[in-house]
């Protein structure tokens, strides 16, 4: 039983590791796809592919787990409520995050940008009463030091880009909470695949009275019509998307959350590496410092300091 159960959570952690591969590469694709389709018309694209290919993971899940179908009507309206808000949210923090990677903020950085949501969201869990660990704060200390060698490299302000990349982290933070709040009571699957829907939707409004309007219809349309563009969405859709939260989904299964949580944010490694490898950025070594320090604090923020001593 012991070697069984061993052997489940290293498969899942591998999971979780090829999670956290699938959207640090994905910052790359929002990078070269935003550019070419623009990033309103890209994000809502991408939206939509998400909640097309968990679609068929639905009835997947329903036939082989223990997933949470609706039974009532008060269950679907709470799956509904929490589908699109999250959808709505979702779409405010993508947006901010592809317009900052559109003025020029870099994949790998705005990877380390983001994954600052993980810091934000105990602070917001002490509105709700929620106390925070001696060790979140001091992450939080390290990280606006973090944040000051990776953002302020032209004096003491941040460039508009970055500014963007924040606020979406902040999105995210809230986000997250909201997720905290109904994923006990709904069915994760369900709730990601109406969330992206909504997302779309909400999405369109931008694509069509922003970048079509400005573009023509003839001329977005035409946009459309390379690879270059479509290999980056489907990427983004299919599988940062689809198949990444399926993988979270799976590979948390039976893992201590906060190891999971430490798995998942290697996904800023991994967009660093990947905006070197694919687009050849490059980084000063000031940045690179600021990397460091962000990364050690969203990994000192995970560490249940408490436990492990009483362990």
């Amino acid at each position: 039983m012991k070697n069984t159960m061993g052997k489940m959570e290293i498969r899942n952690s591998f999971l979780l590791l090829l999670t956290a591969l699938v959207w640090g590469v994905a910052f790359v694709a929002q990078r070269q796809g935003g550019t070419e389709a623009g990033p309103y018309t890209f994000n809502c694209i991408r939206s939509f592919l998400g909640g097309l290919v968990l679609l068929p993971v639905i009835p997947f899940l329903d036939r082989y787990t223990a997933a949470k179908k609706p039974q009532s009507a008060k269950e679907r309206r709470r799956l509904s409520a929490g589908g699109a808000l999250c959808g709505l949210i979702l779409f405010v923090a993508s947006t901010f995050q592809q317009m900052g990677m559109y003025y020029g903020t870099s994949a790998g950085k705005a990877g380390f940008l983001t994954a600052c949501y993980i810091l934000l969201v105990p602070v917001l869990g002490l509105l709700l009463g929620r106390k925070c660990r001696w060790n979140v704060w001091i992450s939080i200390l390290v990280a606006v030091v973090g944040l000051y060698f990776l953002c302020l490299t032209n004096g003491i302000s941040f460039q508009f880009s970055d500014g963007l990349v924040l606020l979406c982290a902040v999105c995210f933070s809230v986000h997250i909470m909201v997720v905290d709040h109904f994923s006990p009571l709904v069915d994760g699957v369900r709730m990601a695949c109406i969330q992206f829907f909504v997302c779309g939707a909400w999405g369109m409004i931008p694509m069509i009275g922003v970048e079509m309007h400005q573009m023509g219809a003839a001329a977005w349309l035409q946009s459309l019509g390379s690879i270059d563009v479509w290999i980056p969405i489907l990427y983004a859709g299919v599988m940062s998307c689809g198949v990444g939260y399926t993988l979270q989904i799976v590979g948390q299964n039976g893992i201590n959350p906060a190891i999971a949580s430490l798995l998942m944010s290697l996904e800023s490694v991994f967009s660093v590496l990947a905006g070197m490898l694919i687009l050849h950025e490059t980084m000063t070594g000031r940045e690179a410092l600021g990397c460091v320090l962000v990364f050690a604090a969203v990994i000192f923020a995970q560490v249940n300091l408490g436990e492990r001593r009483r362990a």
